[in-house]
């Protein structure tokens, strides 16, 4: 049952970022406006974090989507949900009225047309999910699980060898 849920956790996490970068990626315009409207970087910054964040995001769905090196990439996830949170929580604090521009569109919007509250709820779910992928990275269907990570390696005599590493070892022990 738990590996259900991880798997499910998995793959949702691999869909929002998949679908995020996505979006991001085919109007890379509306991604620099997004990214310019939180007023944070430095103005040089501003075209680097655009080109990059839609190809982390397509990056982290893939392997997410493949379930290769799980709980790395969830803390990668949980770590850049953190900024994005905090991002929407300054703009909040600041009285910037924008849209966030998570799933696409984002820049200056009316004022009282702000969804702040909803989108940190949105991403704070997102990184609970990430937390449970940290915490219990074994699921269904998974390249982690197709390469034995989370098994022990056996020597010749068909005695354990150990584990064989701390990645599998945590994964075998469901942490």
């Amino acid at each position: 049952m738990l590996d259900t849920i991880g798997t499910l956790a998995r793959l949702g996490l691999a869909a929002v970022w998949l679908v995020s970068g996505g979006i991001k990626l085919v109007d890379p315009g509306q991604t620099y406006i997004a990214v310019q409207a939180y007023d944070v970087l430095p103005h040089a910054l501003v075209g680097p974090v655009a080109t990059a964040l839609p190809l982390l995001e397509l990056v982290l769905g893939l392997l997410l989507l493949a379930g290769l090196a799980t709980r790395y990439v969830a803390w990668a996830a949980l770590v850049l949900l953190a900024v994005l949170i905090a991002g929407i929580a300054q703009s909040w604090a600041r009285g910037l009225s924008i849209d966030c521009g998570c799933f696409g569109g984002g820049g200056s919007v009316a004022a009282g047309q702000t969804e702040y509250p909803q989108e940190i709820l949105r991403d704070t779910g997102f990184a609970l999910l990430a937390v449970w992928l940290i915490v219990r990275p074994r699921t269904w269907f998974s390249l982690d699980g197709w390469l034995g990570w989370g098994r022990e390696k056996v020597t010749g005599s068909g005695n354990s060898a150990g584990p064989a590493d701390d990645y599998s070892t945590s994964i075998a022990e469901g942490k």
